[in-house]
């Protein structure tokens, strides 16, 4: 299967996820809704790149709008990205986070990724599923590659009203591991498969022996956490799609008798099951009777979150958890799909609800305090030294 669906400079130095538009190139979010789009501008953050001299390779697959665990529900390469990356073939990828998929991915590929602090990079020219909590990262080699990249993108963009004021962000990853505190979440730990476990059991090994002090922490609301981010994800996922009506642009159906059947239509044949359920999961939880009950309630779970997660970093450098439940992926039937995104959604929601920092390196995440970026990435790089 083809890593590439769009093939832009054979030389090319940086993938770019298929949800990050680059004018003149179709743009298809892993949707037939958008298979003949073609957007008119490029993303800020890859105009950036290229303003730094650095070359798009090309748009690299993903799932539809990024819903899915690890881009299964694309007809591509899963893991596309992370694929290009470990193969050497790109120095690094420009993936949307929205829930947690690159991570997923990268943990898989044994490969590293950073989901940077929510508003310190650009938005703007990203195919919008769940505004408040995607975001774009780096997928890289090793964690110095990654702040390479991650310090040409990073930083204030008046175009993206989501961007945040400081100019510029620079990440150094020189730091000194001993006398660091990481802490290990007990709940996460004891819901993985014993691969999983044994690779967070190796982490916490090449702490220690780098002179960090590695405890065990409990956080009690992380289903609560799961809970909410999936109501919050799938209600603005429901509103951004919305406008994908077969009207303007996009697919459209070719039988219809009235405007009603041109929207049932196109985006009961353009979207994919998982889309559809979410969606429909969208349109339930901020319906009026079950608005102040489910999507309210949701926010107000994401304020706990920052609460208690800001507060444990006022002890940690890093909380560390896996990325995933188990590394080896099983297909499932597609009736499952949104079942199965929401259970695993158990290990990324809190960096997802919350906006914080994750880094996925050596098979583990790593979440630390806003603007903690290079922080999590020289942490990462113990890991690789490990691995080298």
């Amino acid at each position: 299967m083809a890593k590439y669906i769009t093939e832009i400079n054979k030389q090319g130095s940086i993938a770019v996820d298929d949800t990050i538009l680059v004018k003149d190139y179709p743009a298809t979010a892993g949707s037939k809704m958008l298979e003949n789009f073609v957007p008119l501008f490029t993303a800020e953050a890859v105009e950036r790149l290229i303003a730094g001299g650095y070359t798009i390779s090309g748009k690299t697959a993903v799932g539809e709008f990024g819903l899915d665990l690890y881009g299964e529900t694309s007809s591509n390469d899963i893991c596309a990205a992370a694929s290009l990356v470990a193969d050497g073939e790109v120095k690094a990828a420009l993936n949307v986070d929205l829930n947690g998929a690159p991570r997923r991915a990268a943990a898989i590929k044994g490969v590293t990724f950073v989901k940077p602090t929510y508003g310190t990079v650009s938005r703007y020219g990203v195919i919008a599923a769940a505004c408040s909590g995607e975001q774009i990262g780096v997928t890289a080699k090793n964690a110095n590659t990654a702040a390479e990249v991650l310090s040409v993108i990073a930083g204030h963009d008046a175009k993206d009203g989501t961007s945040l004021t400081t100019e510029k962000y620079e990440y150094n990853t020189e730091i000194s591991v001993k006398g660091k505190k990481v802490a290990v979440v007990k709940e996460l730990y004891a819901a993985a498969s014993a691969e999983v476990k044994a690779k967070i059991d190796d982490v916490v090994a090449a702490y220690k022996a780098a002179g960090a002090v590695v405890e065990e922490i409990s956080i009690d609301i992380l289903n609560e956490i799961k809970t909410a981010w999936t109501i919050l994800m799938s209600a603005e996922t429901t509103n951004n799609l919305s406008r994908f009506d077969g009207v303007k642009y996009g697919y459209r159906t070719e039988k219809y008798k009235n405007i009603d059947e041109l929207y049932v239509g196109s985006r009961s044949e353009a979207f994919g099951f998982l889309t559809k359920a979410t969606i429909i999961y969208g349109s339930d939880v901020l319906s009026k009777g079950k608005y102040d009950a489910c999507y309210d309630k949701a926010l107000k779970i994401r304020r706990k979150a920052v609460e208690a997660l800001t507060e444990l970093f006022k002890t940690y450098d890093a909380l560390v958890m896996p990325a995933y439940s188990k590394a080896d992926f099983e297909g499932y039937p597609i009736e499952e799909a949104f079942t199965k995104v929401y259970e695993e959604s158990l290990f990324t929601a809190p960096a997802s609800i919350t906006g914080l920092p994750a880094v996925v390196s050596a098979g583990v995440q790593l979440v630390g305090d806003y603007f903690a970026d290079g922080k999590l990435l020289g942490l990462a790089k113990v890991l690789e030294k490990e691995e080298a």
